[in-house]
């Protein structure tokens, strides 16, 4: 063997050793190292099996210094295939992120085995022993993910699965160890690779397959800590979040609430973190009740987010206007929020979702710290100077209204919620309008607010958006409607502003295409006409189509037609049997068999 390779030395390898000692050009020195690997291979010499290798490896290192991209990527692939340890290892790691974190050299990576060899470092050296190269290795390899060639190379080669591994190898080493610092900004690395691979549909499903999310969750309660560590994580995990799978997986990790929580509290003027962590929080309760429930149920959790709350509200409330102003000129300018109002804007996302839930949307009802932020944000801040939060603020006051509650804060301020609300109904922005109806309709369940809505002539409002024809105006503008008619002495006002015409035409335009509209219309004109003389007194010129319309619509056959899908058709009929065709049928009863006097009946 040692004759053999004595032969094999002497004839193929110190030929071309000497080529490179020349030095000559770089093009030379190139094809003679992709001339040495192909040598190498074929003898069957890479790797330590090579006697005189130290000998090659100095001749190699003699070259590194020499300033050329294309010669240091073969050099570093020759380096790594003779599988080189200690500060040899440590060099040609720190040679290999010197390429790659240069963009204009992925051409010739992607078209070179550098990858395969840096994938095998990850997967073969120790933690511990080589923890320094192990670090320039996976952040050259982090630069690699940002060509999406290279990315697909890398998952194809089960690098995902590779980091998760590593992960786990990580967090298994506890914090007294002396290496647990140290393998921190190794972490960090780890991290921001797996965060650019959560934008890969490919990788994402491995994610999900190699249970990425427990790790991730362990990571980053081991490393709290660490500032840009739990950012990098915090990242992923906020990617991730906006996936059902993984909202799932995240959901189901008991201590993450916990953690976010904590984080919360920890960096609560890091915005880039809080507000990832906000998002995150806003995702898991955006669909699922008991995530909702188990978030409430933590120690102190409410209380975080009011703080947090109180914290981003005091800096955009104190924030030079004309830094605001200089950036939102003209309606039409595209408007980005500030990175205060930003977080404002996702934290109460998550408020109103956590509202959702009847017991914890009775409780944050009762909760005045909160509600006295959220109607905060509707007198400092306008529609035009950032659409969002008002919106978002709007709808959680609507959320926390819907519950009648002993202390509600919300039941407290309702004529104060009334007045901002005013504001917004007088704003040119529709999504802004709607959800300041829908407030109205809840709110609305007290005569204090109906007195104020005749008051303010409200009503008119509410009539005219009755002509939008779209169902989301319509129907909590006919829920208002529907309040105000269970007062006798505000009846009237139907009929001075056309309110009847614009009922009977908005049961004609959706009819049974919405029997909860329809329904809702029925209850209205059945309020409104209780104490009618005469028909013609009260429905006038509408009186026959009002006819027309309830015989057709109570009609079993015309009920069947309102939808082609059967679930929805089940339901459809479920509700219409139940809930239109009860209140209906006593309409049509009353105004054809109606006379002269006026009947006494209970308004819904």
């Amino acid at each position: 063997e040692w004759e053999e390779e004595d032969f094999f030395w002497h004839t193929k390898i110190l030929p071309i050793l000497r080529e490179l000692e020349k030095k000559d050009n770089i093009e030379h020195l190139c094809l003679a190292c992709t001339k040495l690997y192909q040598t190498l291979d074929e003898g069957n010499m890479l790797g330590k099996r090579l006697k005189r290798r130290n000998i090659l490896l100095k001749t190699l290192y003699k070259l590194v210094d020499i300033d050329s991209d294309p010669l240091s990527l073969k050099l570093a692939k020759i380096i790594l295939a003779m599988k080189v340890d200690g500060k040899n290892l440590l060099s040609v790691c720190k040679l290999a992120f010197k390429i790659c974190r240069n963009k204009k050299n992925y051409f010739i990576i992607q078209n070179d085995t550098l990858l395969d060899y840096l994938l095998q470092v990850l997967w073969d050296e120790d933690l511990q022993t080589n923890n320094e190269a192990l670090i320039y290795c996976m952040a050259a390899i982090k630069f690699m993910l940002e060509n999406a060639e290279l990315r697909y190379k890398m998952v194809s080669k089960g690098a995902v699965e590779m980091f998760l591994e590593l992960m786990k190898q990580i967090n298994n080493i506890k914090e007294h160890d002396t290496y647990f610092s140290k393998l921190g900004h190794l972490l960090v690395q780890l991290a921001a690779a797996l965060r650019t691979l959560a934008d890969c549909p490919t990788a994402r499903r491995r994610l999900s397959d190699s249970a990425a999310i427990p790790e991730l969750c362990v990571a980053l309660e081991q490393r709290s800590s660490d500032k840009d560590l739990c950012l990098c994580i915090v990242r992923i995990l906020s990617k991730l979040s906006t996936y059902s799978d993984f909202c799932a997986a995240l959901a189901d990790c008991s201590r993450c609430y916990i953690l976010f929580l904590a984080l919360l509290n920890k960096y609560q003027k890091q915005q880039d973190l809080v507000i990832r962590v906000i998002f995150i929080l806003g995702n898991l309760t955006a669909k699922n009740d008991q995530s909702r429930e188990q978030f409430f149920k933590e120690k102190e959790s409410v209380n975080t987010l009011t703080s947090v709350f109180q914290t981003y509200y005091d800096l955009d409330l104190n924030a030079p206007t004309g830094h605001h102003d200089s950036k939102r000129k003209g309606k039409k300018h595209l408007k980005h929020p500030t990175e205060a109002e930003d977080v404002l804007i996702k934290l109460i996302r998550v408020l109103a979702n956590l509202s959702i839930h009847p017991k914890v949307g009775a409780a944050l009802a009762a909760a005045h710290p909160v509600v006295g932020l959220l109607v905060g944000v509707l007198e400092y801040k306008s529609v035009d100077a950032c659409e969002e939060l008002v919106i978002n603020a709007a709808t959680a006051i609507n959320n926390l209204s819907y519950y009648q509650v002993k202390n509600s804060a919300v039941q407290d301020k309702k004529l104060h919620i009334a007045e901002m609300l005013l504001k917004l109904l007088m704003s040119d922005n529709m999504d802004a309008v709607v959800e300041a109806v829908r407030v109205f309709g809840n709110l609305s369940q007290h005569h204090e607010i109906r007195d104020f809505i005749m008051q303010k002539k409200i009503y008119k409002f509410m009539i005219a958006l009755l002509d939008s024809k779209n169902r989301e105006v319509c129907f909590p503008a006919c829920g208002v409607l529907l309040n105000l008619t269970v007062d006798d002495n505000k009846r009237a006002f139907l009929m001075e502003e056309g309110g009847i015409g614009k009922l009977v035409d908005c049961l004609q335009d959706f009819g049974p295409a919405d029997w909860q509209l329809s329904c809702l219309i029925c209850k209205t004109l059945w309020n409104y006409s209780e104490s009618m003389r005469s028909v013609a007194s009260c429905f006038r010129g509408d009186t026959n189509t009002l006819l027309v319309l309830l015989t057709a619509l109570l009609d079993e056959e015309v009920e069947l037609e309102c939808s082609l899908d059967r679930d929805i058709k089940d339901c459809q009929r479920i509700y219409w049997e139940r809930e239109f065709k009860p209140v209906a049928e006593k309409l049509l009863d009353r105004i054809q068999s109606h006379h002269s006097s006026a009947e006494s009946i209970t308004p819904f």
